[in-house]
């Protein structure tokens, strides 16, 4: 791979375990193996569409480690800079299924996770800086304080080197110590962002506005180039400066699991901005995208390659 890479993001990789049929997580006996987490969804789209995507961790030197450690490898990412930890455990986490749309139940045990042990000097600068984008998420910040130190610093210093950074709020209530706390630490990532990505409900509860238009602004008056209000089925908003539009969402007949359409929408975002793609092209790819996402069960397996992308594109 060469040394220069498209995109690079730093972040939590879990394993997940998906039940197999629907109800209670603990009546579940049999479950599939997949991987999971917000950067690591983002890494493995981009990397499917051709994009040279590196990913900076912190795994345990365990077989949930190594099972991630190969998936993210076989998928084309640059994982050099994910370092193995014996004695420090890898994330996981138990989704159970759903059949009428809803969000299906989620159970965490990531606590002091190797990952949440990331620190600032983790940060190869030469590599981060090497690539033309950065993409954080509020997932990696909230996990631990030394996280949340390398967030705003890998934030800093591709901005300062004059590269693109996206930022996904991705909220995560439980993972911080207040709902101030977790206001004020997201909006000073966002804030740090060119292209920020929050859901209706995120953006309202970060900025006490309710209408999409309100959310963009808030977010462009603190100096952010571009936001993008996600908007579920009803498709997004955005707001660019010289253009506010909304498009439209895609039509998805049934929904298998609506976890990781958020990453998902990202992907077409950030491949298409990359391009040199309109904003609005771009926020239709995002929906695209995410509409496959939510039509499977795991947070990847509807993430396209380059030759179904192209075959929508046309």
């Amino acid at each position: 791979m060469s040394d220069a890479l498209d995109v690079v993001t730093f972040g939590e990789a879990m394993v997940m375990l998906v039940a197999d049929k629907p109800g209670p997580i603990e009546h579940v006996q049999t479950f599939y193996k997949r991987t999971a987490g917000a950067e690591t969804n983002v890494a493995i789209g981009l990397a499917r569409l051709g994009f040279a995507v590196g990913w900076a961790s912190r795994l345990g030197a365990d077989s949930l480690g190594r099972y991630l450690l190969t998936e993210l490898q076989n998928e084309g990412v640059d994982c050099s800079h994910v370092l193995s930890e014996p004695g420090q455990r890898t994330g996981m986490l138990f989704k159970g299924r759903v059949t009428d749309g809803s969000d299906p139940p989620v159970e965490y045990h990531r606590k002091g996770s190797a990952a949440s042990r990331m620190r600032v000097e983790d940060i190869d600068e030469p590599w981060l800086c090497s690539a033309r984008h950065l993409h954080s998420t509020g997932v990696f910040a909230a996990i631990s304080d030394s996280c949340h130190e390398v967030s705003l610093r890998t934030m800093a210093l591709m901005r300062d080197a004059g590269k693109t950074v996206s930022f996904d709020p991705n909220l995560r209530p439980t993972l911080w110590a207040s709902t101030e706390v977790m206001r004020t630490q997201i909006n000073q990532l966002a804030f740090a962002a060119d292209w920020v990505l929050p859901g209706l409900e995120e953006g309202s509860l970060l900025t006490g506005y309710t209408a999409p238009e309100d959310i963009a602004r808030f977010y462009r008056d603190h100096g952010t180039k571009l936001v993008i209000v996600k908007l579920g089925a009803q498709g997004a908003y955005y707001d660019s400066g010289d253009e506010q539009a909304y498009v439209p969402g895609v039509l998805v007949h049934k929904i298998a699991d609506t976890v990781g359409a958020g990453d998902a929408f990202a992907v077409g975002v950030i491949s298409a901005l990359l391009e040199g793609q309109s904003v609005r092209r771009a926020v239709e790819r995002g929906a695209w995208i995410g509409a496959q996402a939510v039509q499977v069960l795991s947070d990847t397996d509807g993430l396209p390659s380059r030759q179904e992308l192209e075959r929508f594109s046309r």
